[in-house]
């Protein structure tokens, strides 16, 4: 009896001891789906870049594999993905989802919105996150930003716009909120996963689309189709997003999701500085290879006629959802007073002493 005790007294006292040294050695295998196809660049690295790092950080407690498109098959289903816990995780843009929730658009980006510079100060000293944590609660899902291409040019157009008459009838791939506003001047917005842009474009499916700018645009080969490269008004700062489910992120030590949440924002800061980058070694490329290419902005009475819809668009959506009244209303009075300092910073900078 006195053996027995002495044996179940050092069990106990062994379990105790090894039982944290096991949890901390947990390892845990995660999935995330990409709306990109395999080895995309710049997008695909930022979700490359994160897992990477997460599984150096963890010491390889933490490991996560990446589906592409081509692997789940469902380019523009992400969030149900995340949402019913199929992955763990997803990389996309928060624009995809309007059509399932009309809040979710506006944490990618909006026309005539913030700078990237702005939207980062937005999100994480603004309020941003909170309403994006109240936003995607209801689904289950934790969304981050998931990296910035800044200011997107406004598209690859097969002939010239010269007044609005050009854009009445235009099939135009163009996703998110700036969709909506050409449909009011008579345009046909579609939203075209990226691999089939290229297609569409070269078969006439489509006559115009916008993609990102010079980082990406140059290896999809859209110069070679559509010779005017319209500068930009609808994304001046497009975020992607990391999804996370959150009965998942609830069932990692809180070491492991400290670890994921910096890595996230690591990817997401390394992706902008990345694609400011490669679009200024593409846009010379361009200029230099391309000289077809002719690169032009809207003219104002189209520009005016744009900005005057989307104002009404807004304050549409903000009459018939509370929620949206309250985003738009953070991103308006963020806006103004960070676009304060832009001015006096940026601006004035590249106004004065810009030597081009």
């Amino acid at each position: 009896m006195i053996k027995f005790r002495t044996l179940a007294v050092g069990l106990v006292f062994a379990a105790l001891v090894i039982s944290p040294l096991a949890h901390a050695e947990k390892k845990y295998r995660w999935r995330l789906a990409e709306t990109w196809g395999p080895n995309f660049p710049i997008f695909g690295d930022a979700t490359k870049n994160m897992a990477k790092m997460v599984d150096e950080m963890s010491n390889g407690r933490l490991k996560i594999r990446i589906d592409s498109a081509n692997k789940h098959k469902s380019a523009l289903g992400i969030f149900d993905f995340v949402r019913t816990g199929q992955y763990q995780m997803g990389h996309s843009a928060s624009y995809y989802w309007k059509g399932k929730d009309i809040n979710t658009l506006f944490f990618t980006t909006l026309p005539f919105g913030m700078t990237t510079p702005e939207q980062y100060a937005w999100f994480y000293h603004g309020g941003g996150m909170e309403l994006m944590k109240e936003t995607y609660d209801q689904y289950g899902i934790m969304s981050f930003p998931g990296g910035n291409t800044g200011n997107q040019m406004g598209g690859w157009f097969r002939k010239e716009i010269n007044s609005l008459e050009d854009l009445k009838g235009l099939k135009m791939r163009i996703p998110g909120f700036a969709g909506e506003v050409l449909a009011k001047l008579g345009a046909s917005p579609t939203n075209i996963p990226p691999a089939e842009l290229y297609t569409a474009l070269e078969r006439n499916t489509i006559d115009a689309l916008e993609w990102v700018g010079p980082s990406l645009d140059l290896r999809m080969g859209f110069q070679k189709i559509a010779p005017f490269y319209y500068t930009g008004w609808h994304e001046p700062a497009t975020e992607l997003q990391f999804m996370v489910n959150q009965e998942a992120y609830d069932e990692l030590p809180a070491d492991l999701q400290a670890i994921l949440v910096v890595a996230m924002k690591t990817a997401a800061y390394d992706m902008y500085t990345q694609s400011t980058h490669e679009s200024s070694v593409n846009l010379a490329e361009i200029q230099e290879k391309f000289p077809d290419v002719k690169i032009r902005s809207f003219p104002k009475d189209v520009m005016n006629a744009i900005k005057a819809e989307n104002d009404k668009l807004l304050a549409e959506f903000a009459a018939a959802d509370p929620e949206t009244k309250k985003i738009l209303e953070s991103i308006e009075a963020y806006s103004k007073k960070a676009r304060q300092w832009t001015r006096f910073s940026d601006v004035a900078y590249l106004e004065n002493f810009d030597s081009e």
